[in-house]
């Protein structure tokens, strides 16, 4: 009981975010090419809550099911869409990057989502998104799953496992894997 008190009182959790807050979250700036950019100074302020908090990744991890992700992305290791675990990140593995690809979307096929979510929770899912394909291991994590696992939690630096593997094959769109 004294540690969950203690856990509560390290990490009070914000279930609705002031909407200058939020307004503050949408002024990403890209670079031209539109890969990598300057998250806003509101997440460095707030202590990059959505790469950070266990609570913002369970919501991005509830967001992932919620809008089909793993429809295109499966558990992370790709399907339709391109995996998170191989090494290779088209726009850039960063939070500005990945928010802007969910956010706008990007070609061949990932849809824009501004319409459909909010940027917050656009964020959340970002963050969720990084921690799949995270290359070392995190403090903070996501809510554990009931069902099946067919890959080590998200705080556990799954990437690694998928780099022991040997050599993979070549991506025509992407040239060989690093």
């Amino acid at each position: 009981m004294v540690l969950a008190l203690l856990g509560w009182i390290d990490q009070p959790r914000k279930f609705r975010v002031d909407p200058a807050i939020t307004a503050e979250l949408d002024q990403i700036r890209l670079m031209p090419n539109g890969i990598g950019g300057a998250p806003p100074e509101i997440d460095f302020t707030l202590g990059q809550p959505y790469e950070n908090d266990s609570y913002n990744l369970s919501q991005g991890k509830r967001l992932y099911t919620w809008f089909g992700c793993s429809s295109c992305h499966g558990d992370g290791r790709g399907a339709a869409g391109p995996s998170f675990l191989d090494g290779w990140w088209l726009y850039g593995p960063e939070m500005v990057s990945i928010v802007a690809s969910i956010r706008d979307g990007r070609p061949h096929g990932m849809p824009a989502f501004q319409n459909r979510m909010t940027i917050e929770q656009i964020w959340q899912l970002a963050g969720y998104v990084q921690t799949i394909g995270a290359y070392s291991a995190k403090v903070s994590a996501p809510s554990r799953n009931d069902a099946k696992h067919t890959r080590p939690s998200e705080n556990r630096a799954p990437a690694a496992i998928i780099f022991d593997e040997g050599p993979v094959g070549i991506d025509p769109e992407q040239g060989p894997n690093p």
